[in-house]
């Protein structure tokens, strides 16, 4: 397994498995301490594993949370995603700056989104599970949704929008959610 910084978002990781393929599929370590740790990050302070489901063009996002944030390593175990993170801490030097990411279950890589930053992601197949890994335990009176098509950010998104939740839906602007977070 190897990590990589993602050059658009200081502190963001994509982390790489090495699969071992034969006629009968592939084995590969989707998480590994030691490489976890070799980047600075602690390994133990992960505290909750989750899995969504989502059929093809649903959006999930973008979500952050308020207070101390939360980091996450992000994994399609089965299927394809556009994943999107959007760097949303004001004293980072990557302020503002998005990057995008396909995720799929054939790599397996992972990406570890640091706390401040939101996150969001399109499937793009007819199922994908997506796999998360965070930092702190949920609270969902600290959940911060920004519109997924925001002109500001205006992001690719690589298919039109199927289905997403009501709160994806109606959530405000970038510019609405910085400035209610600088009050």
């Amino acid at each position: 397994m190897k990590a990589t910084e993602v050059p658009e978002i200081t502190g963001a990781f994509l982390f790489e498995p090495t699969p071992h393929a034969d006629e009968r599929g592939f084995f590969c370590r989707t998480f590994d301490a030691d490489v976890v740790r070799s980047v600075g990050l602690d390994p133990d302070a992960f505290v909750q594993d989750s899995l969504s489901r989502s059929v093809r063009g649903v959006v999930r996002g973008l979500h952050l949370r308020s207070g101390a944030g939360e980091a996450k390593l992000v994994r399609c175990s089965y299927g394809r995603i556009f994943d999107v993170v959007v760097d949303l801490r004001p004293d980072s030097p990557t302020y503002r700056n998005w990057s995008s990411f396909e995720l799929t279950g054939e790599s397996q890589k992972t990406l570890y989104i640091p706390a401040g930053c939101a996150h969001g992601f399109q499937a793009l197949t007819d199922t994908a599970d997506t796999s998360y890994r965070i930092d702190r335990p949920h609270d969902p009176t600290e959940d911060v949704t920004i519109a997924f098509d925001d002109p500001e950010l205006a992001l690719p998104w690589p298919l039109p929008v199927a289905l997403m939740s009501q709160r994806d839906r109606e959530a405000p602007s970038l510019a609405e959610v910085l400035k209610h977070r600088e009050s």
